[in-house]
C-alpha cells in the first residue's frame, strides 16, 4: 500500500464526520499530499483541505474508503448531525432577531435538504428579506464551491463573505470547526456567523419568525399550523426515515443486506403515501398544503431522474407506478414560485458527477423524469 493510501485510510479510521487532521499525522499528510500533487499544507486548515482532496480523488486508492466513511461495519449509511442550531426569533431582544436584510441563505439547487429552505423562502415571500447564494452543482475535492452565472447557469456567487468554497463560510463562523461543510446555511450578516445549518429548523423559522415584516396577506400563511402539528410531525417522522433519508440509505449502502432492507422500506413508505393521496389532495387533507408536503416534494422531484437509477431505488417509478403521487407532485410544482426552485440540470449533474464511488464514469443520463408541467388530473375521492 502506498504512503498516500495508508495516510488516507488512517484519516478515515480516525474521523467519521470531519476533516480534522491530528497533529501526529501532520508530517505524514504533508508528504502524502505533496506526492499526490495537492498544495503543500502548512496549517491545520490547509491540511484539512489536502486531506479532503486526497480522499475524494475519483480514481485513487483512497476512493473506495470515501463511501465507507458514511457507513458502519454492517454497510449501513448514517447521516451526520447538523452542528449550528441557533434560532431566528421575532423577539426584538433575541440573539438573532428577525430583521429585513440581516440574513443570507446559502444553498445548492441540487440538494433536497437545501431545496426545502428555498421553497419556503419563496412561498412565504421572503425573497426581498433574505438574500441568497447558490453553489455550483458539482461537489469536487474541496466541497461545494461558488461560481458565477456564466460559469454555471443558476449559480449565484457569495456576495456576503466573498468565499470561493462553502467551507470558508464555516471557518469564518468557527476557525476550529471540525464538522461537515453542508448546505443549507443561514448566515447572520450583522454578527458574522452561522445561525443554523439544519434545514428542518430553518424552514420553521422562515414559516413564522419574519411574519411581522411581511404584508398582511402573507402573515397568515403557515405551513406548520398548530391544529395540524401532531399530524405533520407524525408524517415527517416516517417520511424522513424511510423516504427522504431512505433513498440515501439505499444508495450509500455498501453491503447487499442493508441495501435491500432500506430499498424495500422506501417503496413500502411510497405505497403508504400513494394510499393517503388517493383520498386527499395533500398529505394532511384537502386544501391543507403543509410542511409535510414540502419535505416530501423535494425528494419526489428527484426520484425518477436520480434516485431510481443512481441510488438503485428501482423497484417502481413515480411516473409509471404512483399516479396519485405524480398528481400531487405536479400540483405542487405548478404552484406560484415553486417551478423556479426545481433545477433538474443541477440535480442530475450533481449526483451523477459528484458521487464518483457510485458513478465512476460521471456520465449523466438524458432522462429528466415526468413532465411536471402537464395539466393536473383530479383523482377520484378528492376535491383537488
Amino acid at each position: 500500500m502506498t504512503l498516500l493510501a495508508r495516510s488516507a485510510a488512517a484519516l478515515h479510521r480516525l474521523t467519521s464526520r470531519s476533516f480534522f487532521v491530528p497533529r501526529p499525522l501532520h508530517r505524514t499528510f504533508y508528504a502524502a499530499a505533496h506526492s499526490a500533487g495537492a498544495p503543500l499544507a502548512s496549517s491545520t486548515r490547509s491540511l484539512r483541505t489536502a486531506a479532503f482532496a486526497m480522499t475524494n480523488q475519483p480514481n485513487s486508492t483512497a476512493d473506495q474508503p470515501a463511501i465507507l466513511k458514511w457507513a458502519n461495519d454492517k454497510g449501513e449509511f448514517h447521516r451526520q448531525v447538523s452542528s449550528f442550531r441557533n434560532e431566528v426569533s421575532p423577539a426584538a431582544d433575541a440573539q438573532f432577531p428577525a430583521e429585513a436584510g440581516r440574513y443570507h441563505l446559502y444553498i445548492s439547487l441540487a440538494c433536497p435538504w437545501a431545496h426545502r429552505t428555498l421553497l419556503v423562502r419563496n412561498l412565504k415571500g421572503l425573497d426581498d428579506l433574505i438574500s441568497l447564494s447558490v453553489v455550483h452543482y458539482h461537489m469536487g475535492p474541496e466541497g461545494w464551491k461558488f461560481a458565477t452565472e456564466e460559469e454555471c447557469p443558476g449559480a449565484i456567487p457569495d456576495t456576503v463573505n466573498h468565499a470561493q468554497f462553502i467551507r470558508e463560510v464555516y471557518f469564518k463562523a468557527n476557525p476550529n470547526y471540525e464538522g461537515r461543510f453542508t448546505v443549507p446555511v443561514l448566515w447572520d450578516k450583522k454578527l458574522g456567523t452561522i445561525v443554523n445549518n439544519e434545514s428542518s429548523e430553518i424552514i420553521r423559522m422562515f414559516n413564522s419568525a419574519f411574519d411581522h415584516l411581511l404584508p398582511a396577506d402573507k402573515q397568515g400563511v403557515s405551513y406548520y399550523p398548530e391544529a395540524l402539528r401532531p399530524t405533520i410531525d407524525e408524517l415527517n417522522g416516517w417520511i424522513y426515515d424511510d423516504i427522504n433519508n431512505g433513498v440515501y440509505k439505499s444508495g450509500f449502502a455498501t453491503q447487499q443486506d442493508p441495501y435491500e432492507e432500506n430499498c424495500r422500506r422506501v417503496f413500502t413508505a411510497l405505497d403508504r403515501v400513494e394510499t393517503i393521496l388517493a383520498e386527499r389532495e395533500f398529505l394532511t387533507g384537502d386544501g391543507q398544503f403543509t410542511e409535510a408536503d414540502i419535505r416530501l416534494f423535494t425528494t419526489i422531484v428527484r426520484f425518477d431522474p436520480v434516485y431510481h437509477g443512481h441510488f438503485k431505488c428501482n423497484i417502481k417509478g413515480i411516473e409509471k407506478d404512483y399516479p396519485n403521487i405524480l398528481r400531487w407532485t405536479r400540483q405542487i410544482y405548478q404552484m406560484p414560485k415553486v417551478a423556479e426552485t426545481v433545477n433538474l440540470d443541477h440535480i442530475k449533474r450533481h449526483y451523477y458527477m459528484s458521487h464518483g464511488q457510485i458513478n465512476p464514469t460521471r456520465v449523466v443520463p438524458l432522462g429528466t423524469g415526468p413532465d411536471l408541467a402537464h395539466p393536473v388530473i383530479k383523482p377520484k375521492g378528492t376535491s383537488a
